[in-house]
């Protein structure tokens, strides 16, 4: 077999596995359904790969997933440089999202972070301020969920080591979720 058809029977394998994970995503949904209805905006972060994806889905909410509607309010708090380098030199790399949580986020929020490794400190911290204000928390995770499942009203995990196959299956359960998300805010929006 060749590499390339390699990774992708790799992927598929990791893909047939998001099954299980339906009613977790159907949950995601509505506690986001739940959060637009009272005026609240969705925070996403992560780092590298996971920073990237966090961007991907928040421009998907604000622009348009596949109908045209009014624009839902999301943020990755991981696209301003000034901001990142500057907390990150002058508190610290681990406070690079829970200085910015503590910014915007208002208890209507939910803030969702992804994380392949599970351990990453800089979203474990910023889900602690989050709980602080009162923000619902969202992860999704790799492995075995790490540390940061123990701060997540809902932890969505891939159970994998390997970090392309969970970014993968993370952006594949991020399009479902606006695909929903899109269509439940269209439907209620006047």
């Amino acid at each position: 077999m060749s590499l390339i058809l390699e990774q992708i029977n790799a992927h598929i394998a990791a893909a047939e596995k998001v099954k299980a994970l339906e009613p977790i995503i159907g949950r995601i949904v509505d506690r986001i359904l739940k959060v637009l209805k009272q005026d609240g905006k969705i925070i996403l972060m992560g780092n590298g790969g996971s920073a990237a994806d966090a961007q991907h889905i928040a421009a998907e909410l604000v622009v348009r997933f596949k109908i045209d509607r009014r624009a839902i309010p999301a943020i990755a708090i991981t696209t301003d440089p000034s901001i990142v380098s500057a907390i990150g030199n002058d508190l610290g790399f681990e406070k690079v999202f829970a200085r910015q949580v503590e910014a915007h986020a208002r208890k209507e929020d939910i803030v969702i972070g992804l994380s392949t490794s599970g351990t990453s400190k800089n979203i474990f911290e910023a889900f602690r301020v989050a709980k602080a204000i009162g923000c619902e928390t969202i992860a999704f995770l790799g492995n075995d969920g790490g540390t940061i499942k123990t701060l997540a009203d809902i932890s969505l995990i891939i159970e994998s080591s390997d970090t392309p196959r969970i970014q993968e299956c993370h952006i594949l359960i991020g399009h479902i979720i606006c695909d929903l998300v899109e269509r439940g805010f269209a439907a209620n929006a006047h």
